[in-house]
């Protein structure tokens, strides 16, 4: 991997609570980040004659990253090069002069409930996997598609011609600096409208959706390119962002999904690793070289999402640290002042195992008392319910461990591959109790960091596409590990048969 002088390229990593353009700077073998822009983002709740609709702000979003990238320019000088990434599924609909036909729509509104059904009425579930390979979520791309056509229309020409493009939310903005209009894949596969296997849209798929379902999105897809990709230069009258030596700034497709890019970010050595990129929520899976497309695994709800460099995130949604985030600000709007500090000491005092529920449950998939679902849940297993802020904390990251074992261990079933060392990045990181907990409960080794790793992943790809450094993914795995602190984590394998105790008694 070359190592040129310093080189600096911008990250634009959104968010559904929070957006922020970082700068991340190349010298000496090693990545820095630095923070230039942070806002806020949320849905803009709208009242309609057929229920409430929830929208992003995307001017908003916009003007944050126009100036967050413009203010970088002036921090630290020339851009080699720009790379964004954010959630998935969630779209805009751009006229012929690139201007938005529609509000965006959030992912949370209520609009696509039974829509999976209906769909599955005409196609059946198990040959719709076959070809996406994809869990079945309300809010998947498709669905929305099929919501925003039976309630307002997909937007057309007077001819019936589809002078609109669909574009996912990076590469929106991506078309705002550039006028280019192209679909990233790994954000594209989280449609639900690509085929995993070839990494294109799936044209027996989208006639079939055409013909049986109704939904006719011809001429409204944009060309799918692979991460690394130049999408194209900015464009001055978009923002006045310049690269080394007044050269124009290419935007590069880097994991637009921001699990993509933080799936880049695992400082792994060799393949035989399991990934936990834990946040507000959890991603926990394998990277494979091929999409695991059999009924077992729709069964079993993984998913298979595209990666980088042509590999396969094999993953499932488990939950995170929402949880314990909405646990913490209940007790604070009942007047419980709770330090995280003293509550994680607290959790690593309490007994183990005395307390441990299901996660994953909707139940706990919604803002509200926590502490109060918890108890629930406890009382439906036959299990005493946490006493005090320690005992909740220690249950809720119990909990989350067994997850976690849960989804490494059916990860590997389904796809027949062994796994030596869990890789844990993300903020979740900083919960010491959950790593160390995560080790004993997969009894694997734990490695623990980086914490920025959406953003390193953002960073790496961006600059191997504009060229200045280069190499695979193991080399630019190298380069992270090189700029990170982690962390190991052993298993303590004494507890190993408690584990199993509680995974009969919870699940059988």
């Amino acid at each position: 991997m070359s190592d040129p002088t310093p080189v600096h390229i911008g990250a634009v990593d959104l968010g559904a609570s929070s957006g922020r353009v970082m700068v991340g700077t190349i010298a000496n073998g090693r990545v820095s980040l630095t923070e230039i822009r942070r806002f806020s983002n949320s849905v803009v709740p709208v009242p309609t004659s057929d229920g409430e609709r929830l929208f992003w702000d995307v001017l908003h979003l916009w003007n944050e990253v126009r100036q967050g990238l413009l203010t970088a320019v002036r921090t630290v000088g020339p851009l080699s090069a720009i790379g964004i990434d954010t959630w998935a599924v969630d779209y805009g609909l751009v006229n012929a002069s690139g201007a938005l036909s529609t509000q965006v729509h959030a992912y949370r509104s209520a609009r696509t409930q039974g829509v999976p059904e209906q769909v599955f009425a005409k196609i059946p579930a198990q040959e719709v996997y076959t070809i996406n390979g994809l869990q079945v979520q309300d809010f998947n791309t498709l669905f929305q598609l099929i919501a925003q056509e039976r309630d307002d229309g997909l937007p057309r020409e007077s001819d019936g011609t589809g002078t609109h493009t669909l574009l996912l939310l990076p590469d929106l903005l991506a078309c705002f600096l550039t006028g280019k209009r192209v679909a990233e894949v790994t954000n594209a596969s989280t449609t639900g409208l690509v085929d995993a296997r070839r990494r294109t849209w799936s044209c027996p798929l989208l006639e079939r959706l055409r013909t049986e379902v109704g939904l006719d999105l011809d001429g409204l897809l944009p060309d799918i390119i692979e991460p690394g990709t130049i999408i194209g230069i900015v464009r001055p009258e978009a923002a006045d962002i310049f690269g080394p030596d007044g050269k124009p700034t290419p935007v590069i497709a880097v994991g637009s999904h921001d699990t993509a890019s933080a799936v880049v970010s695992v400082p792994a050595t060799d393949s035989d690793f399991a990934y936990v990129s834990c946040g507000t929520w959890s991603l926990v899976g394998l990277e494979l070289d091929e999409p695991v497309l059999t009924e077992a695994s729709r069964a079993a709800n993984f998913t298979n999402e595209l990666g980088v460099d042509h590999t396969v995130r094999y993953l499932k949604n488990v939950m995170g640290l929402w949880v314990l985030n909405e646990t913490v600000r209940a007790w604070h709007d009942q007047g419980l002042e709770i330090a995280l500090p003293e509550a994680d000491a607290a959790a690593a005092a309490a007994e183990p195992l005395r307390t441990v529920i299901d996660i994953n449950d909707a139940t706990f998939y919604s803002p509200g008392d926590m502490a109060a679902r918890i108890d629930k849940a406890a009382r439906a297993t036959g299990q005493p319910r946490p006493r005090d802020i320690g005992e909740y904390v220690r249950c809720i990251n119990d909990s989350l461990a067994l997850a976690y074992r849960r989804a490494v261990r059916q990860a590997m079933e389904l796809s027949g591959r062994e796994v030596k060392v869990l890789h844990v990045v993300g903020g979740g990181i900083r919960n010491r109790l959950l790593c160390q907990l995560a080790a004993d409960a997969t009894g694997l080794p734990v490695l623990a960091g980086p914490a920025e790793g959406t953003t390193l992943g953002n960073v790496v790809i961006a600059a191997r596409g504009a060229g200045v450094i280069d190499g695979d993914l193991s080399d630019l795995r190298r380069l992270i590990r090189s700029s990170s602190r982690l962390t190991r984590y052993t298993p303590n394998l004494d507890t190993s048969s408690n584990w199993d105790d509680v995974e009969r008694r919870l699940f059988g």
